[in-house]
């Protein structure tokens, strides 16, 4: 399991990553693009992907990465 505090500094380690909150959750955005976010009560990250690493990551483990459902799912976007 990944930890919030690697969460963070993997997410912000990339170029001009900043954290900021999103209703509920934190969020990780560059140039005001969320590419993630971190709901701390669920102990969940959501990944933006595009659909083809979507499709690789997911057959590594579907039990820990996959589709969220609907239509977000469908646009390329990962649960971790």
């Amino acid at each position: 399991m990944v930890s919030t505090r690697e969460v963070r500094q993997l997410t912000l380690s990339l170029p001009h990553a900043v954290e900021e909150p999103h209703f509920a959750k934190t969020s990780f955005r560059v140039k005001k693009k969320i590419f993630a976010t971190m709901d701390l009560k669920s102990k969940r990250v959501v990944v933006k992907l595009s659909e083809i690493d979507q499709s690789v990551f997911c057959d590594f483990n579907v039990n820990i990465i996959y589709p969220v459902k609907g239509a977000l799912g469908q646009a390329g976007l990962d649960n971790n």
